[in-house]
């Protein structure tokens, strides 16, 4: 039997502008084009300011472009769509509702029955080793614990493509380091294509297909990145330091004078 249609999310001739006191135009991003093929993993990576998260509302349907067009396969994206899950860096859970209650609130939002629902949370609970957790709250958990419920309730409602918006970066070093290879190891049992804000380097090129450096304000894309290092990476080693030291040129010197 054939099997699914591989998903393409493409990004236009993108651009974006503010008004700023209802008079100067700020541009933000300037002709974006991306394409993001199914399964891969792709880190959009710049200086604060240069768009990055604007970059990814955009491409969530919580913003418009000023010009330029979002799809998925040929879909137009103008508005939150089920096809995409966004995880924020500040988690976003709801205080009032329990581990298992803020990974199903989404499956309740689409009318997923009750029993079905159920059998969801504990698939995607288990996947984030959170079993033992389910009736706690937020405030009962560390910050990586609850970064991970975010996820996964993200997952729960089978979104096409993730979006993550620097979801690790109020985390300490080493539980920022355990999170990245925790993801790495859902991305691989799930299979879903992920999009990837970072203002890290070298989280970047550990977890990334490709890297999109874009400039400073406004964003341009500077240059697109592929890794074909096998995972885990090794952060100490010599192909790993190659990659980042690369990509810090482009940040520091290439990108910044476009």
């Amino acid at each position: 039997m054939e099997g699914a249609r591989a998903m393409t999310l493409n990004v236009d001739h993108l651009a974006k502008q503010f008004s700023k006191n209802g008079q100067e135009t700020v541009e933000s991003l300037i002709d974006i084009n991306l394409e993001v093929k199914d399964e891969e993993f792709v880190c959009i990576l710049g200086p604060s300011g240069c768009g990055k998260t604007t970059l990814l509302r955009i491409v969530a349907g919580l913003e418009h472009p000023t010009s330029g067009t979002v799809k998925i396969d040929t879909t137009l994206i103008d508005r939150p769509n089920q096809k995409l899950g966004m995880i924020f860096q500040d988690y976003s859970l709801y205080p009032w509702r329990t581990v298992n209650e803020n990974i199903a609130f989404g499956l309740e939002l689409h009318d997923v029955p009750k029993e079905k629902r159920d059998s969801i949370v504990k698939k995607y609970i288990t996947l984030a080793g959170l079993s033992e957790f389910g009736n706690s709250y937020p405030h009962e958990l560390s910050g990586g614990m609850r970064q991970r419920v975010a996820v996964v309730r993200a997952l729960a409602v089978e979104p096409t493509v993730l979006l993550m918006d620097e979801p690790f970066g109020a985390l300490d070093a080493q539980t920022r380091n355990m999170l990245q290879n925790e993801l790495l190891d859902i991305w691989q049992k799930t299979k879903k294509t992920i999009l990837f804000v970072t203002h890290s380097v070298d989280e970047a090129v550990f977890l990334a297909d490709r890297i999109v450096v874009l400039t400073p304000r406004p964003g341009r894309v500077c240059e697109i990145i592929h890794i074909d290092q096998v995972r885990p990476r090794d952060r100490t080693s010599v192909e790993f330091a190659k990659v980042r030291r690369h990509v810090l040129d482009l940040i520091n010197q290439k990108c910044s004078l476009q």
